[in-house]
């Protein structure tokens, strides 16, 4: 993977997409710091179906799927009824 400087990218995106799609994910950095990718979607479909369980392997799964989270009320109160 190729390091393009935010700058780079922004003034030749064509030849950035185009290497992305010849050579695979590109890293666009700010200041020496990485911050984006610029994957081909063949590549962004197959990492997000890898990351996302199915529906049959969620209800398998042994963690439980009910554990929510119910923030606490505020210290408002219901409206009486009139």
């Amino acid at each position: 993977m190729k390091n393009w400087p935010v700058q780079d990218a922004k003034a030749r995106f064509s030849e950035l997409l185009e290497t992305c799609l010849k050579d695979g994910p590109q890293i666009v950095a700010e200041r020496g710091a990485e911050m984006a990718v610029l994957a081909p979607i063949a590549e962004w479909r197959r990492l997000q179906q890898c990351a996302r369980p199915s529906l049959k392997e969620s209800l398998l799964a042994p963690a439980a799927r009910g554990d929510h989270v119910v923030p606490e009320r505020g210290r408002c109160r219901r409206r009486e009824p009139s």
